[in-house]
This record gives structure tokens, C-alpha cells and sequence, in this order.
């Protein structure tokens, strides 16, 4: 072979793979320039608009990932790679992976639900999938909670969609159940004015609505008060047990007996 035939099958062969490959590397460089100058425009908008934190990356991740499948399937269409039959492949390894992950997606798919309906937000108090706790991350597939004793929870976002949600920070205040015991002896319209005038002065109990104080039923030991005052979530610890102290105080106050259970035993004669 002479070098007029090596050139020409340098020509004929080694130049258009040299330039396919030198296209296909500068389509991915300036591709993927392209696409973190986009990101970087549209995280500087959400910026603008104080979207939440947690919707901005949901989404920045989601189209970061489009655009690069994007800039792959563009590149392999540039060596000649028929894009139709690789958008098969892809739905085709899609159908694979969520028969194989359906779990995973499902919880994917309710998390896409939760960023656009918002039933809670990161830093609210709530129930959900049978946990209590404040809301600390909200993400793709799972949601993390801490718990009154400081404990993470870690609950998939399907379990968190397809059950109720209680969001306890949602509205401006938020009521405490308590009971009150009343021996039979005492005056239950002198028990109920005593705690209507104390729970207010109990600290961060609102003013509207005002506390309730009502009978709730009757025991063998007595009437049962219901003692409901009202207070922010944020408190509502602190209120629920100062106004059980504050029932003790109020009633050992006024000398209320003790509780104490009556029975009647008759006997009937032979």
C-alpha cells in the first residue's frame, strides 16, 4: 500500500469518525453548558419569586435530568444512532423498571402530588402514616418527621398520600382535651365558674375562643368536667399540662373532697 492509498483512507475513513467524534464531544460540552446556564436561570427566577425550597430543587433535579436524556438522545442521532429505536429501548428498560420498582415509583408519584397540592409544609406539626411529629424534610420519595421525643421518622410518600393527613399548624389555634373529676357532694356551677376564671390566666391560652368548661358525662364517682382551652400548636404542651395543674390547684383550693366511687348493696330477705 502506497501513501497515496494511506491518505486516501485516512480521508476516506479516519477524518469522518475523527469529526463525528470531535462534534459529539463539542455537542456535549457546549450542551452541557447550556444546560447549567438554563438551570442557573431558572433557580435565579424561583429565587425572585421566593418559591419554597422544596419545590425549587424538586424541580431544578427533574430538569436537569430531561435535558441531559435530551442531550444524549440529540448526540447519538449526530453518530447516526436511529433515535426512534432508543426511544423504544428507553420506554421499553421504563416498563422493566417500574414493573421491578413499583413501590418506588408509586411513592415518587406521591411526592409529585404533595409538592403541587401542599396539605403540609417543612417545619409544620402533623399526622401522617400513623406518625406524629414535625415535619423536617419533604422529598422525592419519603418524608422525614421528628417526633415529640426527638425520634426520625422516615414515612414513603405513598403511605403519607393514601391515608389522612393532620396538619396541626394549619389553623391559628388548636383545642386541649382534659377531664375534670367532681366528687358528687360538690357544686359543679362553682367548679365550672372557678376553672372559666383561671384557664385564661394560664399563659398562651387565647382569648378567642374562649376555654370550655362543660359536664361531659356522670360516673359512679361523680360529674366529669370537660376542661378545653385553646392555644397555638406550638404550645400546646405547655397548656395542656399547666391547666392540669391548674385543676389540681383550683380544687384543692376550694376544699373539694375526693372522688370517690358510691354504691348501693341491698339484700333482699329470704
Amino acid at each position: 500500500m502506497n501513501l497515496e492509498q494511506i491518505f486516501s483512507l485516512i480521508n476516506t475513513h479516519v477524518v469522518p469518525i475523527g469529526i463525528k467524534l470531535l462534534g459529539g464531544l463539542l455537542f456535549w460540552i457546549i450542551g452541557g453548558w447550556c444546560i447549567g446556564l438554563l438551570l442557573k436561570l431558572v433557580q435565579r427566577s424561583f429565587k425572585s419569586r421566593n418559591l419554597d425550597e422544596t419545590v425549587r430543587t424538586y424541580i431544578l433535579s427533574t430538569l436537569s435530568v430531561v435535558l441531559k436524556i435530551a442531550l444524549v438522545v440529540g448526540i447519538l442521532g449526530w453518530f447516526g444512532v436511529e433515535t426512534t429505536t432508543f426511544a423504544a429501548l428507553i420506554a421499553a428498560a421504563g416498563v422493566a423498571i417500574g414493573m421491578a420498582w413499583s413501590g418506588l415509583l408509586a411513592n415518587f408519584a406521591a411526592g409529585v402530588f404533595i409538592m403541587v397540592l401542599r396539605p403540609f409544609r417543612v417545619g409544620d406539626y402533623v399526622t401522617i402514616g400513623g406518625v406524629n411529629g414535625t415535619v423536617r424534610e419533604i422529598g422525592l420519595f419519603v418524608t422525614a418527621l421528628d417526633s415529640p421525643d426527638n425520634v426520625l421518622h422516615i414515612v414513603g410518600n405513598n403511605k403519607v398520600f393514601s391515608e389522612t393527613i393532620q396538619n396541626f399548624s394549619s389553623n391559628s389555634h388548636r383545642r386541649v382535651d382534659l377531664v375534670a373529676q367532681l366528687n358528687h357532694s360538690v357544686d359543679y356551677k362553682d367548679a365550672i365558674a372557678r376553672l372559666k376564671a383561671r384557664l385564661p390566666k394560664i399563659a398562651n391560652v387565647v382569648e378567642h375562643p374562649a376555654p370550655d368548661v362543660f359536664i361531659l358525662e356522670f360516673n359512679a364517682a361523680g360529674p366529669v368536667l370537660c376542661v378545653r382551652p385553646y392555644c397555638h400548636t406550638d404550645h400546646y404542651w405547655q397548656v395542656y399540662f399547666d391547666t392540669n395543674a391548674a385543676i389540681k390547684e383550683e380544687f384543692g383550693a376550694a376544699g373539694y373532697p375526693v372522688p370517690e366511687q358510691h354504691f348501693q348493696v341491698r339484700t333482699k330477705a329470704a
